[in-house]
């Protein structure tokens, strides 16, 4: 990070001088008027912005509680241990990314001097912007945006463990540079910076260290995902159970429950996506089409299209080539 960005992170806040001469409980105040200790947006954020950035208060035990928004947390130097759900201990190292949804309970031992963390204050109207850039049907999209849905009702997170990944450091460190200096045309900038981080962070699903509940649990889930979107033409259940070391059973159960899904109708969510992609960006004959995204009955094919767009394929393709 450059230099003078990086001093003026490290600055003593007026809240942490008050911590160092002997104030021993954070001002809850500061964050919220209710009795339990949700972090406020309308505390954090002026009227009218639906993003900006604080550095976590230091010296102290800062704890437990949630937020009313989503909070994105950017580790810049040292480290910052958080205890998520009352369970799962979180270490933060320098370049790690851990995403909050507005369920998630969190408290967070307390930081030294260097330990320099950005706490992203984010409404979930911000967004907006990103999701848009997320364009099309993508399995890990939709991993990632229901994580941070304002009516997901899991207390779930995402640590992304990203320090080496120079793309996601540069569009983190254009934020809040962004931000911080009050950049014109900061407001569009910033939704359209998150949006391409969004976009890196699909390519690197897999540095996902922890999300929700069980870690090990979402590995496979996100194993699966990136193989259907990989090789949704050729994918296979028993072949992906044993290349992952699990029953078909066991997995076919695991990828309902964590995705709402069955394995068969994902892979048919993927290939119709794909298909009504080449339907409208390609001179692709249909049956080449249908071959294309992993079907051999054609029959079958126009049969599922019908019912799920209610046209056939020649239909639908005339009709993007009018819009």
């Amino acid at each position: 990070m450059d230099k003078a960005l990086l001093d003026k992170l490290k600055e003593i806040t007026d809240e942490e001088r008050t911590i160092l001469s002997g104030n021993s409980t954070v001002a809850r105040n500061l964050y919220t008027n209710e009795k339990d200790f949700v972090v406020d947006s309308r505390k954090m954020l002026a009227r009218g912005k639906l993003i900006d950035i604080r550095t976590h208060t230091r010296f102290i035990r800062f704890p437990r509680h949630k937020h009313n928004y989503i909070e994105i947390i950017y580790m810049v130097s040292g480290t910052t241990t958080h205890i998520i759900n009352d369970s799962r201990q979180v270490v933060l190292n320098p370049g790690d990314l851990l995403f909050l949804n507005q369920n998630a309970y969190q408290e967070i031992l307390p930081a030294g001097k260097e330990d320099i963390a950005i706490n992203f204050i984010i409404l979930p109207e911000f967004f907006d912007v990103a999701f848009q850039m997320l364009d099309g049907e993508n399995l890990l999209k939709n991993f990632l945006v229901d994580s941070l849905r304002q009516d997901n009702r899991t207390a779930g997170y995402l640590y992304f463990k990203v320090a080496d990944i120079l793309p996601v450091q540069n569009l983190l460190e254009n934020m809040i540079w962004s931000i911080l200096n009050e950049q014109p045309n900061r407001h569009r900038i910033n939704q359209t910076t998150m949006g391409l981080l969004f976009l890196q962070l699909l390519n690197y699903m897999d540095k996902i260290e922890q999300c929700e509940d069980d870690p090990y649990d979402n590995y496979l889930t996100l194993s699966v995902l990136r193989h259907i979107e990989e090789n949704y033409r050729d994918s296979n259940l028993t072949l992906l159970a044993g290349e992952l070391n699990q029953p078909v059973y066991l997995l076919s159960r695991l990828i309902k429950r964590n995705t709402g899904y069955t394995y068969k109708e994902l892979l048919q969510r993927k290939r119709f996506q794909k298909a009504v992609e080449l339907l409208g960006d390609t001179t692709l004959s249909i049956n080449d089409i249908i071959t294309a995204v992993g079907y051999d009955n054609t029959s079958y094919f126009h049969r599922i299209f019908r019912e799920k767009y209610e046209m056939s394929p020649r239909q639908y393709r005339i009709k993007k080539k009018q819009i």
